[in-house]
């Protein structure tokens, strides 16, 4: 876990170890999210980085005997 300091003008900034495990350049928007008393960073990425990202995962789902 790290630990960053908020400025006096409230920014913080990404450790580069975080920022080099996901990609995060110079410039690139990231969402800020409120969730249970925590603040989380999500990175906003365009459809074409975007592209693939679910290639492989498992699509079953148990359904009721009479959906299927």
């Amino acid at each position: 876990m790290e630990t960053v300091t908020v400025s006096p003008k409230y920014q913080v900034g990404i450790p580069s170890r975080i920022r080099k495990l996901l990609g995060v350049r110079p410039g690139q928007k990231v969402k800020v999210i409120l969730y249970d008393n925590r603040i989380e960073m999500v990175p906003v990425r365009s459809v074409e980085e975007a592209r693939g990202f679910l290639k492989g995962i498992d699509t079953t789902v148990d359904r009721e005997p009479d959906r299927v």
